[in-house]
């Protein structure tokens, strides 16, 4: 599976010269934790929930601009970077999202969110497969070590 299948097209932007206070009141009202900071069409960096001090953060952001409180050096996956390759970058950086770029162009963005909801959706159709069914014994679930002797 590849990043454009599941990324989010409709990339919530903001500029460095923004104010940290009024970036954050967009970000609160759109229910999202990021927003990636353009420039000229060209993406310089992000601004997250948390670079901005979260609910408790209105001393962080006073007078502030994002650019200011922005990360730069911004990781970023292609259309075609695949949803392990992705995986690994936002795990390995420890970041919670990843511009999508098509050449130079931002087309979307991809979170740990889009992630886990592939993930989630995998492991429920999984459980109703029929071929995957828990282990039971005698009325109860086994305990750890009862399923790791009945293995071996």
């Amino acid at each position: 599976m590849r990043v454009d299948e599941i990324m989010s097209r409709a990339v919530r932007t903001a500029t460095a010269g923004e104010s940290a206070e009024l970036a954050y009141e967009r970000m609160r009202a759109g229910g999202i934790r990021h927003l990636v900071v353009v420039e000229g069409g060209r993406v310089v960096g992000i601004v997250s929930e948390r670079d901005l001090g979260g609910a408790r953060g209105a001393a962080i952001r006073s007078g502030r601009t994002v650019g200011e409180l922005m990360t730069e050096g911004v990781a970023t996956a292609t259309p075609a970077t695949t949803l392990r390759q992705a995986a690994n970058l936002l795990r390995g950086r420890t970041i919670g999202c990843l511009p999508v770029l098509d050449e130079t162009r931002l087309v979307g963005i991809v979170t740990v969110t889009d992630l886990l909801e592939v993930v989630g959706d995998v492991a429920r159709k999984a459980s109703t497969d029929a071929r995957w069914k828990p282990v039971r014994r005698m009325g109860r679930w086994p305990r750890v070590s009862e399923d790791r002797r009945a293995r071996r």
